[in-house]
């Protein structure tokens, strides 16, 4: 709507969306609820969208629209299991939970790739908007997308570490009769497992789709924008001494 006050926020956004990736990232790191970590892992995610969006390239912005819609459904399937673990034991706090994987192995299996994909593992749906994501805005804005990538590694270690400690280990007794995933339950979660797996896998669809508005977009920015054209790679000097363009992405 405002295109020429989106460039000129753009800096602010940025600062404000890598804030959000590392800070809500380590928030999560130091809760002792697992549905808390989720939550601020949320906060961290979402700053990625963020990043994506205010990069104004074409392959950052794809990136933020995948990341959204993989969020809903990597968010969506953590907490439906957190609630499947509260409604099995009444409690959140994973100094209760202790070697559910031993109880409960397919449930175990279900959290393992949902988790995954959050963290963006290759091949799952989180790995294609965190990566197109950070392709567009390295671009755009080098270092600070590299302190963006911080935010990639606390994932894999808060969400591991709160897997260790809930699924891994010798089941105590409050946790050794831990009732297994039921049908409905798992019907329930095959179709975002499908998603996740499918998105990860292959994303090609998801992308085409949105292309063309994304081009307009970027196109509507720039025409109403004095001086402000789609980000690009920097040039490159090649081994002759003379300059060469960097091999584009993404059809740009």
């Amino acid at each position: 709507l405002f295109p020429e006050a989106a460039r000129m926020a753009m800096p602010i956004v940025m600062v404000i969306a890598v804030i959000s990736i590392v800070y809500g990232a380590c928030l999560a790191l130091v809760q002792d609820d697992i549905k808390k970590i989720i939550a601020y892992s949320s906060i961290s995610h979402l700053g990625y969208v963020m990043l994506g969006l205010v990069s104004l390239d074409l392959i950052g912005i794809q990136g933020a629209v995948v990341q959204m819609v993989s969020h809903g459904l990597t968010a969506a399937g953590l907490f439906l299991l957190v609630g499947m673990i509260y409604e099995r034991r009444h409690t959140r706090e994973i100094a209760q939970l202790k070697g559910l994987q031993v109880a409960a192995p397919v449930m175990a299996g279900f959290f393992t790739i949902v988790m995954l994909s959050s963290i963006g593992l290759p091949g799952l749906n989180g790995f294609v908007g965190e990566y197109t994501i950070l392709l567009g805005s390295f671009v755009a804005h080098r270092w600070w997308t590299v302190v963006a990538t911080a935010g990639v590694i606390l994932a894999a270690l808060y969400l591991l570490w709160a897997y260790q400690r809930v699924f891994h280990g010798t089941p105590d007794e409050a946790n050794a009769n831990f009732p297994e995933l039921r049908l409905r339950e798992g019907l329930v979660l095959a179709p975002l497992v499908a998603g996740i797996i499918f998105l990860g896998v292959y994303p090609k669809p998801v992308l085409d789709r949105m292309e063309p508005s994304v081009k307009a977009l970027v196109a509507h920015v720039e025409e109403h924008t004095p001086g402000f054209h789609e980000p690009v790679p920097a040039r490159t000097v090649d081994s002759t001494g003379g300059e060469a363009a960097a091999h584009e992405e993404g059809g740009h």
